[in-house]
């Protein structure tokens, strides 16, 4: 059996229990997991890349063990995709999927990543039952509501998520 190197890409701003269960079920799939947190989304960001990186990092410390941890590399990226992945020696890039209107778009970028290099591939995992409708937009705005979002995302991460919305 060969090597294999998966990449998880997002912005991770912040990350969510949905996406650490996406991360969990990803080591089943690959070796080692990159989880690249990008730049340029189209997106206003809440908090920096250094501090989501930091926020996926904390969160993988207190969710999976060692051993899972070992496997995973947290990356900033501020390229193409497609180069990130072939930088970082993999072919495979997998994405979160938590609903059908979910599905265009990430097929319309699975295409795109396709045309650009023709060796990769892009596996879909779709969303646990339990986190399907978690959406870091949406926890954001519970938390500017003066809203819990301890259900959504760790105390770490629940915590500075209050800090940013309290400061504005």
């Amino acid at each position: 059996m060969s090597f294999r190197i998966g990449v998880y890409p997002g912005t991770f701003d912040p990350i969510t229990f949905g996406h650490l269960d996406i991360i969990r079920r990803c080591l089943s799939l690959v070796d080692t997991l990159i989880v690249g947190v990008a730049a340029h989304s189209g997106k206003t960001h809440s908090f920096s890349l250094q501090e989501r990186a930091t926020m996926i990092q904390e969160d993988l410390a207190l969710f999976l063990d060692p051993a899972q941890c070992a496997r995973i590399e947290v990356k900033i990226f501020d390229t193409l995709l497609v180069d990130f992945v072939r930088a970082n020696n993999s072919s495979l890039i997998i994405r979160g999927l938590r609903a059908v209107s979910d599905f265009e778009y990430e097929f319309q970028m699975a295409a795109m990543n396709r045309k650009i290099d023709k060796e990769l591939e892009t596996t879909f995992l779709m969303a646990s039952d339990a986190y399907q409708f978690i959406a870091s937009r949406f926890v954001k705005e519970i938390a500017r509501l003066g809203g819990d979002v301890s259900h959504f995302v760790s105390e770490k991460t629940a915590q500075k998520i209050q800090d940013l919305f309290a400061k504005g």
